[in-house]
């Protein structure tokens, strides 16, 4: 027989009641114990998978008061307006408010009226600031993006490592718990040492989202293909993510100029225009926003049916976690990346450009070869991310991304893998992809004939080809661990064991290399597919229940996925609920929001000639 651990039982309670969730997921609830228990927590779980569930509820159970230390702005006000909806007492201290407004926040702390504080990890570095928190009964310290304390992660902040100083200096020390969404086993070791967890309990959920599906799509034309799979998806929320501001100014304006809702956001705005932009797509005033890595770590939105990126990301982190903003609420949606040979160009262009020292330059390097990699492994790509985070799992295909539903046939391409091979060696392995490949052609270009390249045995065998197409296996090469390449700018390429094994006849090579990507469609990526809701599903409903919700945010002046998002309305359409205890057994209508949003959707079904029911005034 299984005991609870202590408190879990009324946690889930108040899960139930403020939440509408009728149990913790797996490694939620494993986290919750862990700080029930008032042990240090180390938490890895996915974008979406419910991180602020786990620190928020140990938060009203625990005497005292829970401070959540939060990088960004829009994620304060982001969360205690959601908990402000469900009528948990919460507040932000940041930037935007006034030195009055500070202080009665604080005040409030002082008399018991809050059991959640955010703070920016800057505040934790101004001695008025640790006087006046060394005053408040803390009883936990929840880190969140707890991966900023590390230099090899991937957006490294100074101000975090004011985090465990200021843990040290209160009087009596609180529960720590630290939080992440993307982490490698060398920045989880990082996370406890920097923070100084004590013997900390360890939960990683994984990558397990499976209502997303992974495309990495070669040779597209990009533009064309941003354009049209937008226009196909009329109110479908979405972010298209682009290396530059040149990039991101330039999608938005095409857009626009097609007549689609879209919005903007990069370092080179205004604060005023970026507020102003993250807001109309808070409220679904706009579709879609084109945006820098510099937006999203504050948007929970829920209702983000897909995350296109224009451009590789510079790592794999960035590249997850700005990925994993599609789908929150758990409905299918796609995460599909744009890559061309030019974005690997870009992102070494961005690392020379940034102020650094010579090891962390040669980390960002490391980084983005693995990024590389992946854009051209053939291997499962979900398997690939595992891999990368170093998170066990068995080799079954997820059968979701482009590489596992790619129905082309195999093509022994070992002939050709030995000629590459072949030509690195006598190049004595001193070249990179493209001095080989130009080798491979039969270039007459200066450099080749300089090194007298042009003698060598393997000069031209592969004349049938373009260099670019060379370039392409040649990556695809070292994706499948065939080939390396050395660190920096201007990479090496290396033979491996595995090559030396094909030049002896003892492996063959079989690859997909001519990846003609076809337009992403149906259930796996393009127009939402209806197959992936349950069929009771009324789309007529569903949308009725949104302009609801949409009346009621305006009204309260909060996003619309915080009175309920979009899965729970679907859930209501498929229900068809006709009482309070009908509507308490729908997911995410806890007791508190349903006093206090619930009568109109209720009343929508009571209403039986199906017409859009009025939200009702002040009164209601």
């Amino acid at each position: 027989m299984n005991v609870q651990a202590p408190g879990l039982e009324q946690a889930r309670e108040l899960l139930i009641k403020f939440y509408g969730y009728p149990d913790f997921r797996e490694g939620q609830k494993k986290i919750v114990e862990s700080l029930l228990r008032g042990s240090d927590t180390l938490g890895i779980m996915p974008t979406g998978g419910g991180k602020s569930i786990c620190y928020q509820i140990p938060a009203l159970l625990h005497d005292g008061l829970t401070l959540v230390v939060s990088p960004l702005i829009s994620l304060m006000k982001d969360q205690v307006d959601a908990l402000t909806a469900m009528g948990i007492q919460a507040a932000f201290i940041n930037s935007t408010l006034s030195g009055r407004e500070v202080n009665d926040r604080i005040r409030r702390a002082q008399r018991g009226d809050l059991k959640l504080l955010y703070v920016a990890p800057e505040r934790l570095e101004l001695d008025w600031f640790r006087e006046e928190m060394s005053q408040l009964p803390i009883s936990c310290v929840a880190v969140d993006e707890a991966h900023c304390v590390s230099q090899w992660g991937h957006d490294f902040r100074t101000s975090y490592l004011a985090v465990a100083p200021f843990v040290d200096s209160l009087p009596q020390r609180p529960i720590l718990a630290a939080f992440t969404a993307t982490a490698t086993p060398q920045v989880m070791d990082d996370i406890v040492r920097l923070l100084r967890l004590r013997e900390p309990g360890t939960f990683v959920t994984g990558l397990g989202r499976d209502n997303l599906a992974f495309h990495v799509l070669r040779g597209e034309d990009k533009k064309a293909y941003i354009m049209n799979y937008v226009r196909e998806r009329a109110g479908e929320a979405g972010i298209i993510y682009a290396a530059t501001r040149k990039d991101v100014d330039d999608l938005y304006q095409r857009l626009r100029d097609a007549g689609l809702a879209a919005g903007r956001y990069h370092a080179g705005m205004s604060d005023d225009e970026r507020a102003e932009s993250q807001e109309a797509f808070l409220y679904d005033d706009i579709q879609v926003v084109v945006a820098t890595n510099a937006f999203g770590m504050g948007i929970d939105k829920s209702n983000v049916r897909y995350v296109l990126h224009y451009n590789m990301p510079k790592n794999m982190e960035a590249y997850v976690q700005e990925a994993g903003r599609a789908g929150r609420d758990g409905d299918p949606s796609q995460c599909i990346l744009l890559f061309g040979p030019q974005d690997i160009v870009t992102q070494k262009f961005l690392i020379e450009q940034n102020p650094q020292d010579e090891e962390r330059k040669r980390n960002d390097y490391r980084k983005l070869q693995q990024m590389v990699d992946y854009c051209y492994t053939t291997r499962c790509l979900r398997s690939a991310q595992l891999d990368y985070f170093g998170e066990a799992h068995d080799d079954t295909p997820c059968g979701n991304c482009s590489s596992c539903t790619d129905e082309r046939e195999l093509v022994d391409m070992t002939v050709d893998a030995q000629k590459i091979f072949s030509c690195i060696h006598r190049m004595r392995e001193r070249f990179g992809a493209t001095m080989v490949a130009a080798v491979l052609k039969g270039s007459r270009n200066k450099k080749v004939l300089q090194y007298g390249f042009d003698s060598l045995p393997t000069y031209g065998v592969m004349g049938n080809r373009t260099e670019k197409e060379i370039v392409e296996i040649i990556n695809v090469l070292i994706s499948e661990g065939y080939l390396s390449l050395s660190e920096g700018q201007y990479p090496v390429v290396r033979l491996q064991q595995l090559a030396a094994e094909v030049l002896k006849g003892q492996r063959q090579v079989m690859q997909r290399i001519v990846r003609h990507a076809t337009a992403v469609s149906g259930g796996a990526g393009g127009r939402r597919s209806r197959d992936a809701y349950p069929s009771a599903v009324n789309e007529t409903v569903f949308e009725q229940l949104r302009l609801i919700r949409r009346d009621l945010a305006a009204k309260e002046h909060v996003p619309s996925y915080i009175i309920f998002n979009d899965a729970t309305l679907r859930e209501m359409s498929v229900a068809n609920p006709q009482s309070e205890a009908d509507m308490l057994r729908i997911k995410g209508v806890g007791e508190v929001k349903f006093r206090k949003y619930g009568k109109p959707f209720l009343d929508f079904f009571l209403n039986q000639t199906g017409d859009p029911v009025p939200v009702y005034d002040d009164d209601f």
